[in-house]
């Protein structure tokens, strides 16, 4: 990222880019600095988009050929493509002798680094990884734009906001401009803000499900899964959640019966810092025989709606009754 960064700041660019990632946020902002200072975004005739499945690789190969009309560059830029998770030697084999007037620009979400174009880029352009950024980055972020707004928020505050607004950028980005709004005429922003406007995320809310389970409080437990399905949550979504958080459940445990503390069970896992602490606590409230359990009840809890032999509502309902007994 950070020879990216000074390749826009330099004006000194490869022929080719791929920017791939998780992180949406950062991919998209970076979209947009390089794609702007590369060409005019008004310049209708020398940029070009593709975008989804589909796209041919020819039609391309034929832009890229094309000379730029009256202006320095022509520049190309291709998102979804999958280029980078199937195949795709005719570009491949066409990048090494594309004209200096081109640049190509790849916008993707999940790569194989096995791929032959993936080489040819990485080789040849600047391939950038953006990855789900650590806690200390967030918070580093998030207080810059809450500084640069004239704002304070505190720690127990800011600490609420991430565990509510979780890791994805973008999420973090809407839920603040709804925080600063909310708080425009006060300098301070407090816990009782965020609590007041920020929305729980579904995982957050998962996570009240198994602690609720944990507590044997059966009630609330199923009272939180009619939440989520007011909400739209989709049952079906919403036991793949389930059994995700119990199979991390189970990793921490597994970790901390082998002395791991915080930070190099996040390390181990990719799993933010401040998640893994709740993970920790919330480990703690089962046993290994009842996670590895629960793992399989949800999966044969999937098979058997794909199978059709169970209604996907009841599928869940099944499963809390049965934890939270």
């Amino acid at each position: 990222m950070k020879m990216l960064a000074e390749d826009i700041k330099n004006g000194t660019f490869k022929a080719s880019y791929l920017l791939y990632g998780e992180e949406s946020y950062l991919r998209s902002q970076y979209r947009n600095r390089l794609t702007n200072v590369l060409i005019d975004p008004a310049d209708t005739m020398n940029l070009s988009r593709f975008e989804g499945k589909g796209i041919h690789p020819e039609e391309i190969i034929d832009l890229a050929e094309t000379l730029p009309f009256f202006a320095p560059r022509r520049v190309i830029l291709v998102e979804n493509s999958e280029f980078f998770k199937t195949k795709c030697d005719r570009l491949a084999d066409y990048l090494p002798s594309m004209p200096d007037t081109t640049c190509l620009i790849f916008v993707e979400t999940a790569v194989d680094k096995r791929n032959r174009l993936f080489k040819t880029v990485k080789d040849r352009g600047r391939a950038v990884e953006f990855a789900s950024q650590d806690e200390a980055t967030l918070t580093k972020w998030i207080l810059g734009i809450v500084k640069r707004e004239g704002k304070q928020i505190s720690k127990s505050a800011l600490s609420l906001f991430l565990e509510r607004a979780g890791t994805d950028m973008e999420h973090i980005s809407k839920e603040l401009e709804k925080l600063l709004c909310y708080t425009y005429e006060r300098e301070s922003i407090t816990s009782q803000d965020v609590e007041d406007v920020c929305t729980i995320l579904t995982s957050n809310r998962i996570f009240d499900m198994l602690r609720a389970i944990a507590e044997k409080n059966q009630k609330q437990a199923l009272e939180l899964y009619y939440d989520l399905l007011t909400l739209k949550e989709s049952p079906r979504g919403i036991l793949t959640l389930l059994g995700r958080q119990f199979q991390q459940l189970l990793l921490v445990r597994s970790l901390m019966a082998k002395g791991y503390g915080q930070p190099s069970i996040a390390s181990k896992t990719g799993i933010a810092p401040f998640i893994i602490r709740r993970l920790m606590g919330q480990a703690r409230n089962f046993t290994d025989e009842q996670l590895t359990a629960a793992l399989a009840d949800c999966a044969k809890a999937v098979e058997d709606v794909t199978a059709g032999r169970i209604n996907d509502v009841m599928s869940v309902e099944l499963l809390l009754v049965k934890y939270s007994r």
